[in-house]
């Protein structure tokens, strides 16, 4: 072999080794293409709302688009299989809550997903806190007299929920449960009929995220009672909470927390976190969640073993209120 041939042969070898090599970063970088979020829920719904808002800004973090994938069905069970199912790669996660991943398991037997061990947490986003709510001309003031009314006439009061499952079938079987009490329940197809027909006067009471019933209450085409949290929310500044107004049981709220399949490699999960985080600090993000009336975690409720100690005892207390 001539010295030249020889020259051109190990040029070739250290090109393709470096050619090698950095594909090999390539590959390693997360993210290198657009990152799904699976939303279990309808367009414009509080979960996709707020899987939008952050994702606009984890976008910028993570230096590629973030897309909202809709997924509906079954109470959000549907969706919430998809993103189990999906490549763990932290290229394709999910927007988890309260029902998908802490009532499930105790209204659907055959669910296809541990809620606690099909997934990689990846951080709580924020609080959509639950009010109890009524027709204008209900015939009650306060939460001690609904209850009392609500106790006295349970063969002719109705309660509306957006369906089997769903966060306001689910919250008011916890509310339902500390009354005592067993009233006809309205099944609708979503919660923007249920309210419809709430603001009508067909049906009598029900409970719901803060997100949809503020504008109602501000408005005043519907009566509060109660709104579950530790502090009165600024979007609903005049209603109590539930503490204040006699209930301290009913202490509840339809969190949103983004999870990614199992398995998903820790630099994705790391990456997914810190940008998560990020979007949280932010002004403008933030001022847009607390404009929905949500309640944002604190830095250590931001982490992955905080949301992942969040579902284990949301699926316990779930399971303690609907068997009954």
């Amino acid at each position: 072999m001539t010295p030249l041939l020889l020259k051109a042969l190990l040029f070739g070898v250290a090109m393709l080794a470096t050619v090698v090599s950095s594909t090999h970063q390539v590959k390693a970088d997360f993210p290198d293409r657009p990152i799904t979020i699976v939303v279990p829920f309808a367009a414009g719904g509080p979960a996709d709302v707020i899987a939008r808002i952050v994702g606009e800004h984890m976008a910028v973090t993570l230096g590629q688009s973030v897309l909202v994938e809709n997924v509906t069905g079954a109470g959000g069970t549907t969706g919430t299989i998809r993103g189990a199912q999906a490549k763990a790669d932290g290229h394709t996660i999910m927007m988890g809550h309260m029902g998908t991943h802490g009532a499930a398991p105790a209204q659907y037997p055959n669910l296809k997903y541990d809620p606690a061990k099909d997934f990689a947490p990846i951080g709580l986003v924020a609080a959509t806190p639950i009010l109890i709510v009524a027709k204008k001309h209900f015939p009650a003031d306060t939460l001690n007299e609904f209850m009392a009314y609500v106790k006295s006439h349970q063969d002719s009061v109705s309660e509306a929920h957006a369906g089997v499952g769903s966060v306001s079938h689910t919250t008011c079987s916890l509310l339902q449960s500390i009354m005592g009490t067993k009233t006809a329940r309205v099944a609708y197809r979503g919660t923007g009929p249920a309210l419809n027909d709430l603001v009508a006067g067909q049906v009598d009471f029900a409970c719901d995220q803060i997100v949809n019933v503020a504008p109602q209450i501000r408005a005043g085409t519907i009566k509060a009672f109660a709104i579950a949290t530790v502090e009165r929310s600024p979007v609903v500044k005049d209603v109590p909470t539930s503490q204040e107004a006699g209930m301290p049981q009913f202490m509840v709220s339809a969190w949103q927390a983004l999870f990614a399949p199992k398995d998903t490699p820790p630099k994705a999960l790391a990456a997914l976190n810190g940008a998560l985080v990020k979007a949280l600090d932010d002004p403008t993000t933030l001022a847009r969640l607390l404009e929905l009336g949500s309640v944002i975690p604190d830095k250590a409720g931001r982490s992955p073993q905080a949301l992942q100690q969040l579902v284990e005892s949301e699926v316990a207390r779930w399971a303690r209120v609907l068997s009954h």
